[in-house]
């Protein structure tokens, strides 16, 4: 084979391999918008889609014009330049067009806008509250309340050398342990606040993202119109773990939401029970193993060796081998870096975390924590 033969071999080669590669980058990262299922999210699509027309013809002409005069105003052609330096008509002309286009982009994006602010009428109402690195979501109108973190395996899978390979894992990372569940046909406004840091509560077929700012409440609705699993994520940095809060919308017909709402209130008074009654040993590290691995170990660590400098190894700690009532109150008031527990997490599962650690990494302390022992330091 000559050299030139095999030159344009290779260069064939790399063509179609970047044709394939760009293929598969162009599916799995889209140019355009998500149309969305939401009224909202229609709107903010025809609306982008409208701008993008206009501002596309105006990018056609432009360089139209340039493309055109550079040629036949070229020196090799004996172009001679105009001698003047004012032109009235030019100036007003160049003023009133854009004035016109402007005033032709900003209707259409006034009315998205107020649109999009008409919270009233609400059939129902979510209140989103963020927190480092977890959500959590009150049904107000319904006394229901929950944490959605990221799901157990996809946080295992994230560790250092877990050994779990990310791609065996279906939307990796995007997975929640409690997702939210909407019913279809039902305007539902959505209250989003923060109680650390800010954050940014976002799911694309939505249409809009509202900022969870601490001490501040921003209000905005939904009218899902299609069943289905939406997922979304926090936009705003806020902090280690910023990453790892991912948002899943389960869409249903409003008969299954309300069988899921009546299925959510059993779990609350099992729950509220399970703090009155005495654990054993092995229930509680059971639990203590699943709640440690959603709530502590991002920071902790699997290993509870903690990360120097940031947070302390819980493995051969004076604060797990010490006092029971010290590292409860810990856990429940929070200190530094580590946040209040009191409100993230119920008397049981408390006891269960803190039995877990008081057991594990050879911890000497090796007793029980009963949900009534939490409780009583509430």
């Amino acid at each position: 084979m000559s050299v030139d033969k095999l030159k344009r071999t290779v260069l064939g080669l790399i063509a179609v391999s970047l044709f394939l590669v760009s293929g598969a980058v162009l599916a799995e990262f889209p140019l355009n918008l998500t149309e969305g299922v939401t009224p909202t999210s229609l709107k903010v699509y025809d609306l982008h889609m409208t701008i993008l027309y206009i501002v596309t013809v105006i990018g056609i002409a432009v360089f139209a014009v340039m493309t055109w005069s550079i040629f036949h105003h070229r020196k090799s052609k004996g172009a001679v330049p105009a001698q003047f330096h004012h032109s009235t008509v030019a100036e007003i002309t160049w003023t009133i067009i854009p004035i016109l286009i402007l005033v032709g982009m900003a209707i259409p994006a006034t009315k998205t806008l107020i649109f999009m602010e008409q919270t009233g009428d609400s059939e129902m109402t979510l209140k989103v509250t963020g927190y480092q690195w977890k959500w959590k979501y009150d049904y107000m109108d319904e006394g229901v309340s929950f944490f959605s973190a990221l799901a157990q395996e996809d946080n295992e899978a994230r560790q250092l050398n877990s050994g779990i390979d990310p791609n065996t894992i279906d939307n990796y990372l995007k997975n929640v342990d409690n997702e939210i569940v909407l019913p279809v046909e039902t305007k539902i406004r959505i209250l989003t606040t923060a109680a650390d840091v800010i954050h940014s509560w976002w799911v694309p077929d939505l249409g809009w993202k509202r900022d969870a700012i601490p001490g501040y409440i921003n209000d905005n609705w939904t009218y899902i119109e299609k069943p289905g699993v939406y997922r979304g994520k926090c936009t705003e940095l806020c902090g280690k773990d910023h990453g790892f809060m991912p948002i899943v919308v389960r869409a249903v017909p409003k008969a299954e939401y309300a069988a899921w709402i009546e299925e959510k209130k059993a779990e609350q008074v099992t729950a509220a029970a399970g703090s009155d009654r005495e654990w054993t040993k092995e229930e509680l590290l059971e639990k203590g193993d699943a709640v440690y691995a959603a709530n502590c170990a991002s920071c902790h660590m699997p290993t509870g060796e903690g990360i120097p400098g940031l947070f302390p190894a819980l493995k051969g700690s004076a604060i797990v081998n010490g006092p029971a009532n010290d590292m409860i109150n810990l856990v429940l008031n929070g200190k530094n870096l580590m946040p209040a527990f009191k409100e993230q997490l119920s008397d049981a599962d408390i006891a269960a975390a803190l039995t877990h650690e008081r057991n594990s990494w050879e911890n000497t302390a090796a007793d029980v924590i009963q949900p009534s022992d939490v409780k009583a330091a509430r």
